[in-house]
C-alpha cells in the first residue's frame, strides 16, 4: 500500500466510524462538526497531491472521534 492508498483508507475508515457515533449534546456536535472539517481538508489536500498534510488531517479527524467515543 502506497502513501496515498493509506490515506484513503483512513478516510474511508473514519467515514465508517463516523456513520456510528450519533452525538447526544451541542459540544458533541461542535466537535464532530470539527472532525468532519478535517476529513474535508484531507480530501482537499489529497486531490492535491500534499499527502503528507492530508495524512495529518484525517489522523487529526480520527483523534477527535476517538476521544468522544471514549468519553461515552
Amino acid at each position: 500500500m502506497n502513501d496515498r492508498e493509506r490515506v484513503e483508507k483512513d478516510i474511508e475508515m473514519f467515514e465508517k466510524n463516523l456513520s456510528k457515533y450519533h452525538p447526544k449534546g451541542e459540544k458533541e456536535k461542535e466537535i464532530v462538526d470539527m472532525a468532519v472539517r478535517y476529513s474535508e481538508d484531507a480530501k482537499f489536500y489529497l486531490e492535491r497531491g500534499d499527502i503528507m498534510t492530508a495524512f495529518g488531517c484525517i489522523n487529526y479527524a480520527h483523534g477527535l472521534l476517538d476521544a468522544l467515543i471514549k468519553l461515552e
